[in-house]
């Protein structure tokens, strides 16, 4: 078929008819007078048994050979069985997309189709079934060692080398724990993602066996009566801030964790009835504390100095918080206790091992702990289980911890009925 039949002249001397009139370049390509005065040019080809025109812009912006250019390349994908029309739409889409990413950018959103914006849907989608902190640290852990790495790279371009990456920072630091939840919640956003037909596979599920199993480290604390007696003389004998002094003497008495005890409200606590009742966000269930009359004269103490506020042992800066989370952690550093040795969560591990061996029903101790069963028949159980005897285990506890301090030959015995 003859190609090349127009020249520029004719371009711009042909004049418009009262009727679109076509002027034929050959092999395709032409270009449509309107009888505006109007030029466009037009190319026809056949696909897959299907005839289609293509667009390619106006003369005189599109010129004649920047016309005939664009032939070419159309047909040349047509030789490659390549339909020039998805080739402009996907371009199209292609440049739809980078200006939409550009203002998401802008806005300070994930670009569309990348790690981070679905892993973002898929923080919203759970986020009714998961509880605030937890949610909160699940988009933290995503936020500081995945996001930096993979967040802005396509989806379904992530590939398991390079989960494995971000996470190898973590496996040498030996934060194997971290590690492995991470990884399990990069696997949660692609079966999110391939479940909504936004990806094929799962990249994270390789990397699991390539990080070392966990090995379960029990929290350490003191449980000999020797050794426990020196921990309470040090522990009374602490020369920090009077409110860190309190929370100090005050952690052994109750054991419950150490979050729960440095966010402890006075709205909880009732005096009169000995008794501090709150909300455990962890087990997510309401708990009763009672308190020894030691326990007691401790919260009295304090009372002057912090009862008219919202915590019963309030941050130091004074700007409305509680005691830092690692307040008695630095105290017992402090006293020249290492991490191997005692820990404020080793105060619940103190009370437990030596209950237990008191000969305390195990239930009763679990439910103070607020260590709640996995069955959910069994956790609905109210919070007043064992509420008699878990007064006299409390104050039974707070007796033999007085013994200690004050250097008794306090040993542990078997309660009996």
């Amino acid at each position: 078929m003859a190609k090349e039949l127009l020249n520029d002249k004719t371009l711009r001397n042909t004049k418009p008819d009262a009727k679109i009139k076509r002027l034929t370049d050959g092999d395709g390509l032409y270009i449509l007078l309107r009888p505006d005065g109007g030029k466009w040019w037009r190319f026809d080809y056949i696909h897959q048994g299907k005839r289609k025109t293509l667009s390619l812009g106006t003369y005189p912006d599109t010129g004649l050979k920047d016309a005939r250019d664009k032939a070419d390349e159309a047909r040349a994908q047509l030789t490659n069985g390549i339909d020039p029309s998805d080739t402009r739409k996907q371009a199209k889409q292609a440049s739809q997309v980078d200006d939409e990413n550009a203002k998401r950018k802008a806005a300070g959103l994930p670009i569309l189709n990348s790690f981070e914006h679905a892993a973002r849907d898929w923080l919203a989608s759970i986020a009714h079934k998961t509880r605030d902190i937890t949610h909160k640290k699940k988009t933290i852990r995503f936020e500081r060692h995945v996001f930096p790495a993979i967040g802005d790279k396509p989806l379904v371009d992530i590939k398991s080398p390079d989960i494995y990456a971000l996470l190898k920072p973590l496996i040498t630091l030996k934060k194997l724990e971290t590690a492995h939840r991470i990884n399990a919640e990069i696997s949660a956003v692609y079966s999110f993602t391939i479940a909504h037909g936004r990806a094929d596979y799962d990249p994270a599920q390789a990397v699991a066996k390539q990080i070392p199993a966990q090995k379960v480290k029990h929290r350490a604390a003191v449980t000999e009566p020797k050794d426990i007696s020196r921990l309470l003389r040090d522990i009374y004998n602490y020369n920090g801030t009077f409110v860190v002094q309190c929370a100090f003497k005050f952690s052994p008495l109750v054991f419950q964790r150490p979050g729960e005890i440095r966010q402890m409200e006075w709205q909880d606590v009732d005096l009169i009835a000995k008794e501090w009742r709150y909300f455990v966000t962890k087990t997510e269930v309401d708990h009763i504390v009672p308190l020894s009359w030691q326990a007691i004269e401790i919260l009295e103490t304090i009372r002057p100095m912090t009862g008219d506020g919202r915590y019963v042992f309030p941050s130091s800066r004074g700007d409305g918080r509680p005691m830092s989370d690692n307040t008695i952690r630095t105290a017992l550093r402090t006293l020249g206790y290492t991490n191997e040795q005692m820990t404020p969560h080793g105060f619940r591990s103190m009370a437990s091992t030596v209950l237990n061996e008191q000969g305390w029903s195990p239930d009763a101790i679990e439910r103070q702990l607020c260590h709640m069963p996995k069955d959910q028949v069994r956790a609905a159980y109210n919070r007043a289980q064992y509420l008699e005897e878990r007064r006299k285990m409390m104050q039974s506890w707070a007796d033999y911890l007085d013994g200690l301090k004050n250097g008794a030959d306090v040993i542990p015995f078997r309660k009996t009925a």
